[in-house]
């Protein structure tokens, strides 16, 4: 069994049994939100020195480092290709298809996977944030959803603005995660080939676990159910959504992250909520693990 990785930029994950962990805290203000490009192909040579040839799931700390899945899927183009291609499928209460003028953020690599020759398509589930209501329509990169690469599925949202354009098909929208998850797997149930995983807890319900961003209402259940049903399926994964706190030194970052209003979080609370993550980390790599190839 190949051993989980922790790319350790925020501190935040806790101890993982037997995982592989990655000391990156100095890139932490560099990185975290986002980065220019140049900076984020720096830390893809980073990786590339560091990480092992194998491992498992990949846990990357806060949300706010969840734009690092791109990295970690484009690692993949030595095994996959358009012949033999992968999909994508993302776990998220946002879409990260985001527009963004200063490189790369954690809201807009979605885009930049569905570009991958190798990814047939990227499927993001559990979204109920506004970002894909018609308000946010104009900031959403729309090209993926056209070419008929990206796929949102989400609940509690009103999209009918997307069927005025022709992207019904690429918005499936439910009244509860029951039956997201069902109609999902009917989807899944009618292919057989490769499946990378991308959990952001934020599309939990605050009753499972808090982190810093605006959550979704899927449970834990709802992700093993989709887990269990890719089966073997699965040639690599990865989580984030802790919870964690950082001051930038960047004004541009200040004013940035300022727009998502996350408010302080007394340091007794913050480790409570960290020990909850701890506890669905466990359960989601004990999934991941049991119905993630080895091999491929």
């Amino acid at each position: 069994m190949n051993k989980p990785v922790i790319l350790d930029f925020d501190h935040s994950t806790g101890i993982i049994t037997d995982a592989f962990r990655i000391e990156l805290g100095q890139w932490q203000e560099a990185i975290r939100f986002g980065c220019s490009q140049a900076k984020f192909k720096q830390l893809q040579a980073e990786l590339a020195r560091q990480l092992p040839e194998y491992y498992g799931t990949v846990l990357m700390g806060s949300g706010d480092y969840h734009h690092i899945s791109l990295l970690l899927i484009k690692r993949l183009q030595q095994y996959f290709n358009a012949a033999n291609p992968i999909q994508v499928v993302i776990f998220d209460n946002h879409p990260d298809n985001m527009r963004y003028l200063f490189g790369i953020h954690c809201g807009s690599w979605v885009s930049y996977v569905a570009q991958l020759p190798f990814v047939s398509h990227v499927h993001v589930l559990g979204i109920t944030s506004n970002d894909i209501g018609l308000a946010h329509c104009w900031e959403n990169r729309l090209a993926p959803l056209f070419q008929g690469k990206l796929t949102y599925w989400c609940m509690d949202v009103q999209v009918s603005w997307a069927k005025k354009i022709g992207l019904q098909q690429a918005f499936r929208a439910f009244a509860s995660p029951e039956e997201l998850v069902s109609a999902f797997i009917q989807v899944q149930q009618q292919t057989s080939g490769s499946v990378y995983v991308s959990i952001d807890k934020d599309v939990l319900g605050k009753d499972v676990v808090q982190t810093n961003w605006d959550q979704g209402r899927m449970q834990l259940e709802h992700l093993l159910t989709v887990i269990a049903a890719l089966d073997q399926r699965i040639i690599g994964s990865d989580i984030t959504g802790e919870v964690s706190q950082w001051q930038y030194t960047s004004l541009l970052k200040r004013l940035l992250s300022a727009m998502d209003k996350q408010e302080p979080i007394p340091a007794a609370t913050l480790a409570a909520w960290q020990q909850q993550h701890h506890a669905v980390n466990q359960q989601l790599l004990n999934a991941l693990a049991q119905h993630q190839q080895t091999t491929f």
